[in-house]
């Protein structure tokens, strides 16, 4: 279903069943798996790909070219996957070098005007509240929350199942499991409503909160909390998780 004022380019790839509103503009590189909805007055162009049943609501710009002052052409794109939600004046970014890419998985709930810049990586079931940024080469890991006007420094990671208040400025990586709050940002506690919801053990979350406080209550350096807490926390997928997280920071990390 195309509506007759939209502006669809006779080579992009629509799947079936996709709606596609008034005053729409679809590039010609642009492939829409199945299910796909654009409202009305979304624009969707350069190499851009999208999954099945994406809900794109009005005046949501995705895949045009990158705000990076580094660009100077080339092929890049934008990859998306399935059943995400994009609300009014979201922006998605193409990559800047080419080859590259900006990668958003499935399952994300991207409110109204989010940026998500170039070369950004946004992995599943990942929640944006209104107008939260991401600035170029950020990650953002499975079931993490940004709060809205929260503003994420390009290259910062945040972990999955970690929480960001809003009105937060993150200038380093946000550990997994954790939450972080203020200007900047600070490492306040373990996510425990996110934990739960997500269906993290009881085990998990006692050990999660003791490396909590190892990391960031007691003064040790990093290398020496993290020594402690695989010395002395449980083996578990969840402590491993943190503790490769935190290892492998080239930021540092929000404390």
């Amino acid at each position: 279903m195309i509506h007759p004022t939209a502006v669809v380019h006779p080579k992009a790839e629509i799947g079936s069943d996709c709606e596609v509103g008034p005053f729409c503009v679809v590039g010609e590189h642009v492939v829409l798996g199945p299910r796909c909805r654009l409202h009305s007055h979304v624009v969707i162009d350069g190499h851009t790909r999208l999954g099945e049943a994406n809900d794109i609501f009005p005046f949501a710009s995705i895949g045009l070219q990158t705000q990076d002052l580094k660009w100077k052409g080339g092929v890049t794109r934008t990859e998306i996957g399935s059943q995400n939600t994009f609300r009014e004046y979201v922006t998605v970014n193409s990559a800047t070098g080419d080859t590259e890419a900006t990668v958003v998985g499935s399952n994300n709930h991207i409110l109204a005007y989010c940026h998500i810049a170039h070369n950004v990586v946004v992995g599943n079931n990942v929640i944006m509240s209104n107008v939260a940024t991401l600035a170029g080469h950020v990650i953002v890991e499975d079931y993490a929350v940004v709060g809205g006007l929260a503003a994420i420094h390009q290259f910062c990671r945040i972990g999955k199942m970690s929480i960001i208040g809003g009105c937060s400025k993150v200038v380093q990586d946000v550990p997994p499991f954790m939450l972080a709050d203020g200007n900047p940002a600070e490492t306040r506690t373990v996510n425990k409503v996110g934990m739960e919801r997500n269906g993290v053990s009881e085990a998990a979350q006692s050990a999660l909160k003791q490396a909590f406080k190892i990391l960031f209550r007691e003064g040790l350096t990093i290398p020496n909390a993290l020594a402690r807490i695989e010395q002395d926390l449980p083996k578990l997928p969840e402590v491993e998780d943190l503790v490769k997280f935190v290892r492998e920071s080239e930021r540092g990390i929000s404390k």
